[in-house]
This record gives structure tokens, sequence and C-alpha cells, in this order.
């Protein structure tokens, strides 16, 4: 039915041969929208059930292997679902599977090969940089590290010359030998260490760190890791119990120790010993990256259609695991069986497809279709393109339209972004806005396969008509940048210290005269204020007329009768009044100071107060007024009573009534497949109808005032532009001519151009945006759209496709 209404669905059963079920599902995917329901949800029998499990192990393989074409290779070539589809069926799921079983083998294998050389490359390589700093040591005199102690021993006075260790009946022992421990920890946890071992041996030890230099990497992560080589010296033997206390700190960081040579002889042949060592675990850690990148540039090759042959079989696992878990949810053993949802256009499609794959399998698959209509409402089901599904998103963001509910996205379409214009109205600032989403649109081909940029391909068409009504706005309120544009010439002409208009009306928006008056904030807030009135009762009129072509849609006479009536009513003759009266204000000239106030003219009124003869806009108002405020009470107790009193008589006399429910789900005539129909209850139902009446009678009011955000975003938007002219460019003109003003002129463009793109072109719209959606949802949608459908999610492989990428 378009985009005003969901399709309309039909509910069937489908029954396919068990051998050859996989090649039904898989043409069915390609050709037909379908929505299966799961026929073994009760009882949990899944006869494909192992196919499953060896497609999921294939993901979890795939997942590793993409984890190391990741760290040794470049990027994968992906997401082409077209092209993948085109050619799937070359793959087969015993072939792939062997492949990546065998792959898998391999590259564990190099793993732990990188792994097991890696970590011996960074063994050689620390026992290198712990023998060159002991090289350096042995250059120093002995002395010095006996001298490094007692200095830090002094650090603690008194205290730090008290025995820390007591030996045999309090005796104290004092040797006067320096000893050291080294080792290599990580930078970062350097400074933990030293003052872990300066406390625990309460100044007693002096520890020396030197970076290294040279590139370390973790074994297991594949990352750079920065370490130091320390070497601690103490008072001690190797015996002593400072030398099991520094061994218990080294190992509780977890660094590696190693014993320094005792002589210059065995440290050099040591130095020596471990430039080869270093030189061959090199080489064979280069030979096996060499090794490990020819086996990624097989799984990155583009095979046909421009995918990498990794992301080819990625793509064939997802679709072939959709299809044996849409098969768990089919009954029956030699006959398949599931119940399926279809749109109704389709039926002939879905048909022709069955016999014609029938015919070339030689077996026999048919769709029955149900001579009843099942209990439980039908999916909705609105066809999107790239124009209509940002809108259609936004919709569905509140809720999902009830089955045949009339859509609010096909005037979300332009109302939206036209509400949005009103509040962001600024001739430049929505030209930039319109310059994005026409660079979108043009760049569109270019980035669709750019993740970072699909949310704002996909939303390209909005931007285009933000973009477009700021700009309308934008002329309708004379504002560029907050500068006023004299486009057709001024029709006041300045007489004395005044201005007076010459008889004729400015083409469109407002005169450029207004900008810089006196009282131009007056004139502009009543306008907007009054436009914004206008705009917010047209467009709740509009939801309301959308209710009343749902009552017709579904058939409920009382509710056309006596609830869309009465709100129409209501509406038209309390704010469509109020309406009128401010359009013929603004249409009719006003001899001198009678200006009747409308805001004055309508508390008097509802008030029932007489009317003052400055009040009185055209003849025979004074009559009009108090039947039409008659008219307007007179709606509510009409919205309130009959409506429950005539389903109660009708429930009396045991006839089925014409409607007993509402537009939402259960209401259309549907209940849930296990559910069963309720008793009827007068005071349940008159108590819905109070709620009812009281929101729409209250909302109408509350919605009305809620659109003068419209007004008030539109004033803060001009005044902050006005502001941030005015402090920054403005001023710079108003200096007087020197060498320096075309410098601050340029620093205050600077300032303009930052200040006017982070709060004007960045939270502004965020802002509007945001109270354009409370408008669209609240205020406009409350009126008709009840939002309790679900979405017709149709077996689908390139739509399972897309959402299994976006999940990977």
């Amino acid at each position: 039915m378009g985009l005003l209404r969901s399709e309309t669905m039909k509910h069937g059963t489908l029954v396919l041969p068990s051998e050859r079920a996989r090649a039904f599902i898989d043409i069915l995917g390609r050709k037909a929208n379908m929505q299966f329901v799961d026929m073994n949800a009760h009882s949990m029998q899944r006869p494909y059930k192992k196919y499953v499990q060896r497609l999921e192990e294939m993901e979890r393989i795939l997942r590793f292997l993409y984890e190391e074409t990741g760290r040794h290779g470049g990027p994968v070539l992906r997401n082409k679902f077209d092209e993948f589809l085109s050619h799937d069926h070359e793959y087969q799921l015993d072939k792939v599977e062997e492949s990546l079983k065998k792959l898998y083998e391999q590259f564990v294998k190099f793993r732990d090969n990188n792994q097991e050389l890696t970590e011996q490359r960074n063994s050689v390589t620390e026992w290198r940089q712990v023998l060159l700093v002991a090289q350096a040591m042995f250059d120093s005199p002995r002395p010095a590290d006996v001298q490094a102690v007692r200095r830090a021993s002094d650090t603690f006075g008194d205290r730090g010359r008290e025995p820390l260790l007591e030996e045999g009946g309090g005796g104290q022992t004092t040797i006067d030998m320096a000893n050291n421990v080294a080792g290599v920890i990580l930078l970062a946890d350097q400074e933990r260490f030293a003052r872990t071992l300066f406390r625990a041996s309460r100044g007693n030890t002096y520890v020396s760190f030197t970076p290294i230099a040279e590139k370390l990497v973790d074994a297991k992560s594949g990352k750079e890791v920065a370490k130091s080589v320390f070497i601690v010296y103490f008072l001690g033997s190797t015996t002593s119990a400072m030398f099991e206390k520094i061994k218990k700190i080294c190992a509780a960081f977890g660094v590696s120790m190693y014993t320094i040579p005792g002589s210059i002889m065995e440290l050099q042949r040591e130095l020596n010993e471990t430039a080869l060592n270093l030189e061959e675990t090199s080489k064979a850690l280069e030979a096996f990256e060499k090794h490990m990148r020819d086996q990624i540039a097989t799984l990155l090759e583009p095979v046909e259609g421009g995918n990498s042959l990794i992301e080819e079989w990625r793509l064939f696992c997802i679709k072939e695991k959709a299809i044996y878990i849409t098969l768990n949810m089919f009954e029956g053993d030699i006959t398949l069986r599931a119940n399926c949802w279809y749109p109704e256009l389709e039926e002939d499609s879905i048909r022709n497809i069955l016999i014609e794959h029938s015919n070339q399998q030689q077996l026999s698959a048919f769709l029955l279709m149900d001579k009843q209509q099942p209990k439980r409402a039908p999916p909705t089901f609105i066809r999107r393109t790239e124009f209509s599904g940002a809108f259609q998103e936004l919709v569905d963001t509140y809720g999902v339209p009830s089955y045949q509910e009339a859509n609010p996205a096909l005037f979300t379409i332009i109302t939206f972004p036209f509400l949005f214009g009103i509040m962001y109205g600024d001739i430049g600032h929505g030209l930039c806005i319109l310059l994005l989403g026409s660079y979108l649109l043009l760049n569109a081909e270019r980035w669709k396969d750019d993740e970072t940029m699909k949310g704002a391909l996909t939303a390209r068409y909005m931007i285009t008509l933000m973009g477009f009504f700021a700009v309308y706005a934008g002329f309708m309120y004379n504002d560029f940048f907050a500068i006023a544009l004299n486009l057709f010439g001024s029709r006041f002409k300045p007489v004395g210290n005044t201005y007076v208009s010459d008889g004729t009306v400015y083409p469109f928006g407002m005169d450029p005269v207004w900008k810089g008056a006196s009282n131009e904030l007056l004139f502009a807030n009543s306008f907007k204020m009054k436009f914004a009135v206008l705009v917010g009762v047209t467009q709740m009129g509009l939801g309301v007329f959308l209710k009343g072509a749902n009552a017709i849609h579904y058939r409920k006479p009382l509710d056309f009768l006596l609830e869309f009536i009465p709100q129409v009513i209501f509406l038209v003759g309390m704010f469509g009044y109020m309406d009128f009266l401010i359009v013929l204000k603004w249409i009719t000239p006003i001899q001198g100071n009678n200006k009747p106030g409308i805001i004055n003219l309508m508390i008097n009124w509802a008030l029932m107060k007489p009317m003052e003869p400055t009040d009185v806009m055209f003849d025979g108002q004074q009559t009009l007024q108090p039947w039409l405020l008659l008219v307007c009470v007179l709606t509510v107790p009409t919205m309130l009573f009959p409506k429950p009193l005539i389903l109660w008589c009708l429930h009396s006399i045991n006839k089925p009534p014409p409607q007993s429910r509402s537009v939402d789900t259960e209401e259309e005539g549907y209940a849930g497949e296990d559910e069963h129909e309720e008793e009827f209850e007068i005071g349940e139902v008159f108590i819905h109808q109070v709620i009812e009446t009281i929101e729409f009678v209250l909302g109408t009011v509350s919605n009305t005032a809620s659109y003068l955000r419209l007004w008030a975003l539109s004033l803060a938007h001009q005044q902050l532009a006005l502001v941030f002219f005015e402090k920054s460019i403005l001023g710079v003109l108003e200096m007087e001519n020197s060498l320096v003003r075309p410098i601050a002129l340029f620093v205050a463009f600077a300032i303009f151009a930052g200040i006017t793109f982070g709060v004007l072109l960045c939270m502004d719209v965020l802002e509007c945006f945001l109270h354009a959606l409370r408008l669209q949802w609240v205020e406009f949608q409350n009126k008709f759209y009840k939002a309790q459908g679900y979405r017709f999610i149709p077996y689908n492989h390139r739509n399972l496709l897309t959402l299994g990428s976006q999940e990977a």
C-alpha cells in the first residue's frame, strides 16, 4: 500500500521435502520475502543442530584467522555482498570446512613457533643488555658500589643503621662487602620496584636502571614493550637474608633475573655468544614472518567479485548458518512444514519459484494458504528506499506501526526537516548544512562500502532537506549569519527620524528595514510566536485527521463518530479559531491604535467575559464566540460518555460490537496465538475513555504551547549569531583605519568561524534536531499513532549478510 500503510500480509504454511530443503530455502532467500514462525519453540527440537555447530566452529576459526591477518597482513577486502551472492554456489560446506581446519592447524603452529622465537630473541636481547651494563660496571672501581649503598643507608640517619636482621642471641653481623642482583623489568614498573626495595631494605640497597633501546616485542600480543636493565647493590653475601628478600621482591614483580659473570674474560665470551645467537634468532624470525606473509597473501588475494578469499568464506558461513537456523524452525521428518508470513503482492511470485525449483529438483514443494487469518496480528512490512529509509527509522525508533496503521514516516519526510528549519532559520548556516548534504549525495556511490561514513550516507537525504528548509526559513526571517539582505528593496522610506511604508508589500520574508530598528525584537518575536502556533495547530490537525482515516480503514464507526468528529470540532473551534484571528489580524489594515490583543481576547472568551469594543475584529464576532465556545464544551461529554454506553448496550443484547478496542495490535481484531477473548468490563472501558478524553483535551492545550519552542529556539539561534558577529567582526570593522586593522580582522574572522562552527553548526544543530524530534513524536504522533506492531523480518540473504557484517 506504499508508504502510508504497511503492505497486506498473508499467512500460510510452507511445505518442503527434507532431501532438498536447504536448496529451497537458499532460493527463497534470494528471490522472495518470507518470515518463518518457529514451529519447535516449545519442543526445542533442532534437527539441523549439528550443521549449526559446525558452522559456529568455522566462524571461530575465521575470527582467529582475521586476528592473525590483522597482525601480519594488510586490509581485508570485504562487504561485496551482491558480488558474493552471484557466485556463492561455487563454495561447498565440506570443502570450506576442510580448508579452514588445515589453515587453522598451520596458523596455530605458526603462532606457537612465533611466540617461541620471539621469547628466545627477547631473552637473548635482555641478556646482552645486562652484559653491556655489567661491562660498564666492571670499568668502574668496586669500592664505589659499597659507598653507594652506604650513602643510601645514610639517608635514614640512625634508623637506617639499625640492624635489619638479628642472628643468634641478638648479636649483629655486618659484612662490609657489596654484592648485586641484575635483571630486566618493565619500564612502567621500575618506580614501584625501586620504592618497594627501598622500603623493604630500610634504605640498605641501591638500584640503578638502564633503559633498553632495542626493540622488544611481547610474544603473545605482538605489541612492543619498554623494558630496562636494573642492578640492585646490597651489603651481604649471596647466602644472606637480604639476598633472599631481594629475590622474593623480584619474583613478585615477575622480572627476569640474570647472573653477571665474575670476570671480564667470561663476560666478553658471553657477549660474543649472545651476538651470534641474536643474529640467528632474528634471521629465523624474519624467515617466519616472510612465510606467514606468503600464507596470508593467499587469504587476502581478491577473488571473483572483489572480496578477499577469507571474506568470501566468512560470508559463506553467515549464509549457511542462517539457512540451517531457518530449517531448525521447521517441523516434520520426511516433509518439513513451517508457518510463514509473506506479502500478498509476492504470493504469485513465491508459488512460481517453488514450482520452477520443484521441476528442477524433481521434488514437490508448495505453499498452503490459510483459509482463516490467525488471531495474531500480521507483521508490519513497509518497503524502504534510500530516500525514505532514514525517516522510517526515525519513526520506528519511537515504535513500529501497527498492521496497516497510518505511517507517520510519509509526513515526517517534510514535517521533520521543516520544523528543524523553522528553529534553525538562517541562510548562511542552512547553506552549510545543505552543502554537506549535497556533498554526501554526490559521493554516496564512492563511499558506500566505507563503514565510518555509513551513518552519514544513510541520513544524506534528511540532512539535505534540513539544510534546504533552514535556508527557506532564513529567507523568511531575512537572516544571513544574523545580517539582513536587501534583495528586493525596502518598502519603507525615511521621513525624518522614522520610516513610513510606501503602501506595497515586501515580496518574501521580512523587510530589511526592521534590522537594527528599536522595535526589531518585538516585531520578530510577535511574528515567530504566531507563526509557531499556526504551524503547531496545522500539524496537530493533520494528526487528528489521520486518526479519522484509521477509523475509516479499520471500519470503526464509533471511533469516527464519537471520537474523531468531536476532536476535530474541538481543535478547529478553539485553536483553529485562534489561528483564524492571527491571520485576520495580519491581513487587515489597522487604523490608529486599535490593535486587539489575541491572547487577551482568547482568555476573556474562555472565561465568558464580555468583549471590549477594541477586541472586535469582524462583524458578528460577538454573536459567534458564545456559540462556538458552547460547541467546544459539548464535544467533551460527547467524547466521554456515548461510546462506552453504546458498547455496553451492544454487549448486553449479545451482539458483537462493531468495535471494542482501539487501533493497537490486539485491538485490530487479532490477539496472541495463545490468548483468549477477555470479558467485557464497562468500568475498564469507561476509565479508558476518560483517560483518552482528558489526554486529548489537555494535551491539545499543552501541545499548542509546546510548539512555542519553534519561536524560542529560532530567537536563540538568531541572537547567538548576532552576538558572535557583533563581538568579533563588527567590532573590528568599527576600528579606525590602521595597519593593525587587517590583522585584527583576520584574527576576528578566525574566532568568528570557530565559534560559529562549534556552537551553531554543531551544538545548535543537535539541539534543534532533538526538539524537532520531540514535536514529531509527542505533539504530532500521539494524536493517532499507537505504534504497537512488530516489524516484518523476512529471510533474505543480503539483509542477513549486512547484519552479520555489522556484528562482526
